[in-house]
C-alpha cells in the first residue's frame, strides 16, 4: 500500500505488464487514481510549437509574437498537461509555500516521458539566487534529477523578479536574465549539440525564450528544444 502526496489517502499500485520487464524502472507511484485524474492532459488539438491547446491545430497567438520578434526562429516546445486550476495549487504549494515532497508528484507526471527524449544535454531552467535560499532547494532540478543526467549549465541573475510574479505584459517584455555557467565542463566537441531545455510550466515562452537564446550564444550549431510539464 502507497499513502498519496495530495489526499493522504493510502491506495494500491497497480501492476503494469509492460513494466515488469521494462529496463528502465519507473520511481513508485505516489499518487492515487482520483488525484492522477485531476491533472489534464493536453488534447492533440494544439498549437504546433508551444502545445497549446487551440480551437484549430495551428499556431497560437504567443508563438505568432515570438514569430514575429525572430523571424521565424521559434522555439519547439512539448508540454503534457493543461494548467488548470488543481495544476496552479499544486504549483502555489510547491514553489510559494516551499513544500519539496510535491516533486515527486511533478516527477510521477513527466517522469516516462521525459525518459524517452533523446538529447546531448539537458539544461534545467534555474531558480534565482534570491529564492533557492528562501526554499533551499531549486524547484525545477528537483523534479527532473533522477530522470534524466542534468546539465545546469545555466544561471539566474541575481534580483531576477520571479515570472509567477509578473503579469503577462511584463513577462513578454521581460529582459534577459541567463548567465552561461562557465564552471560547468561540457567536453570538447560542442558543435551541433542537442538540447533540452526542461522547466514546469509554459506561460508565454518568455523564460525559454530567453534560456535559448543564452545558450546559442555558447552554443551557435545546437539545436535547441524544450519541454515542460504544463502549458
Amino acid at each position: 500500500m502507497n499513502q498519496c502526496l495530495l489526499c493522504d489517502q493510502e491506495f494500491i499500485v497497480p501492476i503494469m505488464f509492460h513494466q515488469i520487464f521494462s529496463l528502465t524502472k519507473l520511481l513508485p507511484s505516489q499518487l492515487c487514481a482520483h488525484c492522477l485524474s485531476k491533472f489534464e492532459k493536453l488534447n492533440k488539438i494544439s498549437c504546433p510549437i508551444c502545445s497549446k491547446n487551440t480551437e484549430e491545430a495551428k499556431i497560437c497567438a504567443d508563438c505568432q509574437l515570438w514569430q514575429e520578434k525572430y523571424q521565424g526562429n521559434l522555439l519547439k516546445n512539448i508540454a503534457l498537461y493543461r494548467y488548470n486550476n488543481y495544476f496552479h495549487d499544486l504549483m502555489v504549494a510547491y514553489k510559494r509555500y516551499g513544500d519539496f515532497e510535491l516533486h515527486h508528484v511533478l516527477k510521477e507526471l513527466c517522469q516516462s516521458y521525459v525518459r524517452k527524449l533523446p538529447a546531448d544535454l539537458y539544461v534545467p531552467i534555474p531558480t534565482s539566487p534570491e529564492h533557492q535560499a528562501q526554499r533551499k532547494f531549486d524547484t525545477v532540478s528537483a523534479i527532473f534529477e533522477g530522470i534524466v543526467p542534468l546539465t545546469p549549465i545555466l544561471k539566474k541573475k541575481s534580483g531576477s523578479k520571479a515570472q509567477g510574479e509578473k503579469n503577462r505584459q511584463e513577462r513578454l517584455m521581460s529582459a534577459q536574465s541567463f548567465l552561461i555557467d562557465k564552471n560547468i565542463k561540457i567536453g570538447e566537441n560542442v558543435n551541433n549539440l542537442n538540447i533540452i531545455l526542461l522547466d514546469d510550466i509554459y506561460t508565454t515562452g518568455a523564460t525559454l525564450y530567453h534560456a535559448r537564446d543564452k545558450l546559442q550564444e555558447g552554443f551557435p550549431n545546437a539545436v535547441i528544444k524544450s519541454f515542460t510539464i504544463c502549458r
